[in-house]
């Protein structure tokens, strides 16, 4: 098992290697080389800058049993799909019974903002963000063991 990081657009770095260490998990980082990271613990893997070139590393290097972390709809898709456990750097778990709505209020979103319409800016990160991925992201540890 691996815990692999969209870490382009991950505020949440230090709770993920926190649990990564306490679990003794190999930690993998992704960023592209417009905003390279550095991690206390783990490693970091650079990617060519691109539309989708860190989701598309990603989703062909996860394995059965690893553990994704990802904003992105269509990157928890694909993993899901390999057997991979999926989850928003905000806790929450991604799974075949939601997914499905996900990528569909993704596309409709697309769609408004194509046609000009605007939406508000995501809410801030709280604490209870915080509690909620160091608990779910434990709980998925314990599942893919």
């Amino acid at each position: 098992m691996r815990i692999l990081v969209d870490a382009d657009a991950c505020p949440s770095k230090s709770i993920i290697e926190k649990v990564a260490k306490q679990h003794s998990i190999q930690l993998v980082f992704y960023c592209c080389l417009s905003s390279i990271v550095t991690v206390n613990y783990g490693e970091v893997k650079i990617v060519d800058a691109g539309s989708q070139m860190v989701d598309m590393k990603i989703a062909n290097e996860a394995k059965k049993g690893d553990i994704v972390i990802s904003q992105d709809y269509g990157v928890a898709a694909m993993v899901l799909g390999k057997g991979c456990g999926a989850i928003h750097p905000k806790g929450t778990i991604y799974n075949l019974d939601n997914i499905d709505s996900m990528l569909m209020q993704r596309h409709i979103s697309a769609k408004i903002r194509r046609g000009g319409g605007r939406f508000n800016n995501p809410k801030k990160r709280t604490s209870e963000d915080d509690e909620k991925l160091y608990k779910n992201l434990c709980f998925l540890i314990n599942k893919y063991s």
